[in-house]
């Protein structure tokens, strides 16, 4: 194998991701001066926005609802697929797409036509503001893209600074009652409870999102738990007197968008956690 070429494939298999990534300013000079955006995925239209791209989305999928002006979006895609027709009809410059999330094979036929896509999938908290840099190539006003990933950058630090080495609080994330189910260390929400010191009962499961029995919660002795929504599920209204003393007077509702998208707003979700820890830390 050439050098070069084994080289790459060293790159390739070693931080593919950085890589690609570092590769997006240089595909901008193919644009228009106002390329035509479609996001596939609710997270990759919200940092569409924060990148100043807003005025040039021309569609978006389901559950795309923030900002405001986002709802007003056509539809395009959905949990049962995307509609191939209509996003080869719109002719986009761009395609905001959610590996894992979006059907692998309508977007390889969209690929092979020539659509450029791209790929938004952070995995971790500081790729939120990376993402925002790299689509902020392709707006007219990329400041409005540093000035929402600085800010982001910010508190994100703000918040590693504060609990770093804050007291261990043990926690239980009702993620479903009917199966029920929660979040280990390997899902994204996970992330933002270690953030604010959180401790994960469930942290060492092997699945992403397993399902659990009353049983385990119980034995794991969580301190708090927090669930999604307004009110708990009824059925599991029942049970929590079955929950550690502390636990049942510590229970937390959170934004479930804020909780599960990989935006800016997942720092409100941390805000909201890290309150709620601080609270079961002072009654101790």
């Amino acid at each position: 194998m050439p050098r070069f070429r084994a080289g790459l494939v060293l790159l390739s298999s070693m931080c593919r991701p950085v890589f690609l990534i570092s590769l997006w300013g240089l595909a901008f000079s193919a644009y228009a001066a106002s390329p035509r955006v479609i996001s596939l995925a609710p997270h990759a239209t919200e940092l569409a926005y924060a990148a100043g791209l807003g005025s040039n989305l021309v569609a978006a999928s389901a559950y795309s609802d923030y900002p405001d002006q986002a709802k007003s979006l056509e539809r395009v895609a959905n949990y049962r697929g995307v509609k191939l027709e209509r996003i080869i009809a719109l002719k986009p410059d761009l395609i905001l797409a959610w590996r894992g999330g979006n059907p692998p094979k309508p977007l390889e036929t969209l690929a092979k036509m020539g659509f450029e896509i791209r790929y938004i999938n952070p995995s971790q908290l500081s790729d939120i503001g990376q993402f925002i840099r790299e689509l902020g190539r392709y707006s007219k006003t990329p400041d409005i893209a540093t000035r929402n990933a600085k800010a982001f950058d910010k508190k994100l630090a703000q918040l590693k600074a504060r609990y770093q080495d804050a007291q261990a609080v043990r926690y239980f994330y009702l993620l479903s009652d009917t199966p029920l189910m929660t979040a280990s260390d390997r899902a994204w929400p996970s992330q933002l409870f270690t953030l604010c010191g959180g401790e994960n009962i469930f942290a060492d499961s092997p699945a992403a999102y397993p399902q659990v029995n009353m049983e385990q919660v119980i034995t794991r002795l969580p301190q708090t738990m927090f669930y999604t929504g307004t009110t708990l599920p009824e059925p599991w209204q029942s049970m929590t007197n079955l929950l550690p003393e502390q636990a049942q007077r510590f229970t937390w509702s959170l934004n479930p968008d804020w909780l599960t998208r990989a935006t800016p707003r997942a720092l409100n979700a941390a805000e909201q956690i890290c309150t709620a820890l601080d609270k079961v830390r002072h009654a101790q």
